[in-house]
C-alpha cells in the first residue's frame, strides 16, 4: 500500500473525530474529495430538485471531474490536517 494511501486512511479515520464541526461548505469539499479520491469522476445521475442536500453533494463532487485519484487524495489529507 502506498504511502499516500495510508495517509488518506489516517485522514478518514481522523475526519471522524474532529474536535468541531465545519461549516457546510467544508463539509461538502471533504464529501467531494472522499468520492473523487475513492470513486473517480462522478458518473451518477443528477438528484432531482427537491433534494437540494443529494444535488448540493453531487455538485461538489462534479466539479471535481477529471482530478486524479492521488490528487483528490493528497488534498483530502491536507484539509483533514488543516481542521485538526
Amino acid at each position: 500500500m502506498s504511502d499516500l494511501k495510508k495517509k488518506f486512511e489516517a485522514a478518514v479515520a481522523n475526519s471522524k473525530s474532529l474536535t468541531e464541526r465545519p461549516d457546510n461548505g467544508t463539509l461538502l469539499k471533504i464529501y467531494a474529495l472522499y468520492k473523487q479520491a475513492s470513486s473517480g469522476d462522478n458518473t451518477e445521475k443528477k438528484p432531482g430538485f427537491v433534494d437540494m442536500v443529494g444535488r448540493a453533494k453531487w455538485d461538489a463532487w462534479n466539479n471535481l471531474k477529471g482530478t486524479s485519484d492521488k490528487a483528490a487524495m493528497q488534498q483530502y489529507v491536507d484539509l483533514i490536517e488543516s481542521l485538526s
